[in-house]
């Protein structure tokens, strides 16, 4: 049996039509036909029924395609291993990280990992923090760097960083040293509190902002690049982990507020890991060792 007699059944299996079979495949439409003929000798049975120029598959055909599926994913598979091995990896480390982190701290980080590792071969998933502990547990991936901690019976979840989390206004277009501080009541009265851009803190510190200043008006922005984009354009004010407006804040594009009411949290960096083989081990132990 041929492993391209098996790629022309699926892809025929899928779009139901051997001329479309053969434009996915860039195969004359014969050599599909020859393919699927010889793949039903070799079974011994028929895999689809002809419907003028659209195909079906036969009973057998639908209970073969997920044997055939499961056939292919093995031998990709296997070539991806060995290509891997020409490169000079030994090993594969698949790793799922939230935007915030991959937009943050992880750039620096697997550069110089990288370097210190040659051999590891990494795949980035970008997964929002809510579902890295699921595609850890699934095994998605091998690790996962989250916003979030995990309490899974099955999951191990140890703190890498904890982040200070600080009040971001935009710049007030006064001069840095002579413009008075920027007073923490005022600036939550008079803009929209931009929340929930970040899935570790915001609940409870939403609620003590409204207890505290109950004419407080709140806005719902999901990512932190946007909040941040808001802020510049004037449209609110916001409390961010400083990791993510450090640059910000140095050019005086935005502005932090001292607060004084509020005791404010930190944003914290966890990574999640279901096994604890070795290459989760070193990886975790470079990210242990290194100074955020």
């Amino acid at each position: 049996m041929e492993f391209s007699w098996l790629k022309t059944f699926i892809t025929a299996a899928e779009c139901e039509n051997f001329r479309r079979t053969s434009e996915i495949l860039h195969v004359s439409q014969p050599s599909v036909t020859v393919h699927i003929k010889l793949l039903e000798a070799e079974l011994g049975m028929s895999l689809f029924l002809r419907e003028g120029r659209r195909v079906k598959l036969t009973a057998e055909g639908r209970r073969y395609l997920q044997n055939a599926k499961k056939l292919m994913e093995v031998y990709e598979s296997g070539l991806e291993d060995l290509n891997a091995f020409q490169q000079g990896y030994h090993s594969q480390l698949c790793i799922g990280i939230s935007p915030l982190i991959a937009d943050t701290i992880l750039p620096s980080v697997l550069k110089r990992y990288v370097s210190v590792h040659p051999g590891v071969e990494i795949s980035i998933k970008i997964i929002e923090s809510e579902d890295i502990e699921s595609a850890v547990l699934n095994e998605e991936v091998d690790l996962g760097l989250s916003c979030l901690g995990s309490s899974h019976s099955e999951m191990m979840s140890q703190l890498l960083y904890k982040d200070k989390v600080v009040l971001v206004a935009p710049h007030d277009g006064l001069d840095f040293e002579a413009a008075p501080p920027l007073d923490e009541k005022e600036v939550l009265l008079s803009n929209y509190l931009l929340t929930h851009n970040h899935p570790g803190y915001w609940e409870d510190l939403s609620k003590r902002v409204k207890s505290l200043y109950p004419g407080v008006r709140m806005m719902k922005v999901s990512q932190i690049h946007i909040t941040k984009r808001f802020i510049a354009e004037g449209l609110g004010v916001s409390f961010l982990p400083l990791s993510t407006v450090r640059r910000e804040l140095l050019e005086g594009r935005l502005l932090e507020v001292d607060c004084y009411s509020l005791d404010l949290p930190d944003a914290n960096t966890y990574a999640l890991t279901k096994y604890n083989h070795e290459k989760q081990r070193e990886f975790l132990a470079y990210l242990s060792g290194y100074r955020f």
